[in-house]
């Protein structure tokens, strides 16, 4: 059914277990296993390509998946430690999406292997949330808070630190990179094993990070993780994204295997120390240095290895899977599902799906109201002595050029037919920019459109009707002053958010207009069949439904359920 296969966090206890899973079902020609470690990744083709022979080709991938290429094997530590590395992801996380988008290690991992399926085992909820935005927070605020009310030089590392640490940014890239790589690259199927963060416990969860309870990191995880389901309910309704899938273990998962190994405790100690005794007054030092206690042997344990969560002692293990606690599911329950879900069985297990099945969608009832509403703003516009266009507060800023550009049309010529026909055959579009010009002298959009933001651009290109506010183009920080002389970026801006009545811009009206007038006859001559977002359907110009067609037909910007 398939042929390429690709696992995000191949060498993962899950992961390894999808591996085999797909290999076993599916008789795939190739799998790519990527891990975060270049070790992780050539151990995990060895041991598959040991298991299952040379029938299928095993290639190893690595890298950080959430950075540029260039930085992908670069321990983050590492990375924020250097300030222009820093300057350098804050403007690669906040700047422009192409330029991030072109240097994004997962899209080029992609775009190389171009898998029909992509199984992303990865922890992404687990990763974002311990870069621990409320640590960060706690420093920039101590820095607000100095005495002298000042921001030092010394606190724009911590800021820097704490902008980086924020995991609504990252997701909404991340998933943005999913879309459109596989979309360019034919990717057919995306399967996310996600978490609920708390392993299927509640607010009452009582493992913590060592604060109070509920632990504010695990509930950063939990939103992490399901800000990144709600991302990938909108993706499975994108047009031609793959089909989007999230199975979401509620459970503990493990485990690899029991060893007696050398193990660190959470601040990285891998040594038993003979403790000292100290009098309960004065200061408490809590880092004190390990060199003034004598080692009296290293930290070896008998442990429970279970992957990505970690190692746990025998007593840790027994508590968090007790009856009532987190309890348990293994790697194999998971894989199982997942591969289910690649071949379109209906396991019941899919949160897409389950969401896609709970959600409230359009209505009979609302459809008949909708009627009434916009009877009921033609009956209000006709005495208000202000037509009801557009505010500007509905994006994108396209909306309401494109209103307005309609309402000089139908106040010129009333209908779609006489837009398109003259007395003498079809008017080109210099007559009709012409038309516009005429009309706007003696129509209320030449006030109302620049009050709101959206200025005029006249038909020779020469001037602008503009107000106090110009919508676009939309500037961030402090500037408010952008250069005019550059004609591509006028047209760029024209074409986003500004009235343009040159004829250039009236050709592409004449164009659509003809357009959705074949659609009309098409739908009388065959009825319900020819009823889709294709069809302009109303008899009149509605210039809110004219825009909608052209969000449906030109900008991609429509519903699929």
């Amino acid at each position: 059914m398939f042929d390429d296969f690709m696992i995000l966090g191949g060498a993962g206890l899950v992961g390894l277990q999808v591996c085999r899973r797909i290999l076993t079902d599916m008789q795939p020609k190739k799998i790519v296993v990527a891990s975060l470690f270049e070790a992780e990744a050539d151990k995990a083709v060895a041991t598959l390509r040991g298991e299952f022979g040379d029938g299928v080709s095993f290639l190893p991938a690595w890298g950080n998946l959430f950075v540029p290429t260039d930085l992908a094997m670069v321990p983050r530590a590492e990375m924020l430690s250097d300030s222009a590395t820093r300057r350098r992801m804050l403007q690669w996380l906040y700047g422009t999406f192409e330029a991030a988008y072109e240097q994004n290690h997962l899209v080029r991992l992609i775009a190389t292997h171009r898998p029909h399926v992509v199984v992303d085992c990865v922890n992404t909820a687990t990763g974002l949330s311990y870069q621990n935005v409320f640590d960060g927070a706690k420093k920039v605020m101590d820095w607000m808070g100095a005495p002298d009310e000042s921001f030092p030089a010394e606190g724009v590392e911590d800021l820097e630190h704490f902008l980086l640490s924020q995991s609504v940014p990252q997701l909404i890239r991340h998933v943005r990179f999913v879309h459109r790589a596989t979309s360019e690259n034919n990717t057919r199927v995306y399967v996310k094993v996600g978490t609920t963060g708390t392993g299927g416990m509640g607010l009452n969860i009582p493992y913590t990070h060592s604060e109070d309870k509920p632990s504010k990191v695990l509930l950063a995880k939990t939103e992490a993780a399901f800000g990144h389901t709600g991302l990938l309910f909108l993706l499975a309704r994108t047009p031609n994204a793959p089909i989007v899938k999230e199975v979401k273990p509620a459970a503990m998962i493990g485990y690899r295997g029991v060893r007696t190994i050398q193990v660190s405790d959470r601040h990285g100690n891998t040594k038993i120390f003979e403790p000292q005794v100290m009098r309960v007054e004065g200061a408490l030092e809590l880092r004190d240095q390990p060199e003034r206690y004598a080692s009296v042997g290293d930290l070896v344990l008998s442990v429970v290895d279970t992957g990505e969560n970690g190692l746990f002692t025998r007593g840790e293990f027994a508590a968090i899977t007790a009856l009532g606690q987190m309890e348990y599911i293994t790697p194999e329950e998971i894989a199982r599902v997942v591969a289910h879900e690649i071949r379109g069985a209906n396991t019941g297990q899919d949160v897409i799906s389950a969401i896609d099945s709970a959600v409230l969608n359009p209505s009979y009832k609302a459809g008949l109201v909708r009627e009434a509403a916009l009877h009921d703003l033609v009956q209000a516009e006709a005495a208000s002595g202000l037509p009801s266009i557009a505010l500007g507060r509905l994006g994108p800023p396209e909306l309401s050029k494109l209103l307005f550009e309609a309402q000089l049309l139908k106040e010129k010529y009333g209908s779609l037919r006489a837009t398109l026909q003259g007395d003498y055959g079809p008017r080109t579009a210099v007559e009709v920019s012409t038309g516009m010009v005429s009309q706007l002298a003696q129509s209320k959009v030449r006030t109302l459109a620049p009050s709101i933001g959206i200025p005029i651009l006249s038909a020779d290109g020469a001037s602008l009707l503009r107000g106090p506010r110009v919508n676009v183009p939309e500037v961030s920080g402090h500037s408010t002053t952008v250069p005019l002389g550059d004609v591509d970026r006028v047209d760029a801006w024209a074409k986003k958010g500004w009235i343009d009545l040159r004829p250039a811009n009236v050709a592409v009206w004449l164009e659509r207009l003809n357009r959705m007038s074949a659609t009309r006859v098409e739908l009388r001559d065959t009825g319900s069949a020819a009823a889709n977002i294709r069809t302009y359907v109303p008899a009149s110009f509605e210039i809110g439904e004219v825009v909608a067609w052209i969000f449906n037909n030109e900008m991609g910007g429509h519903r699929i359920k």
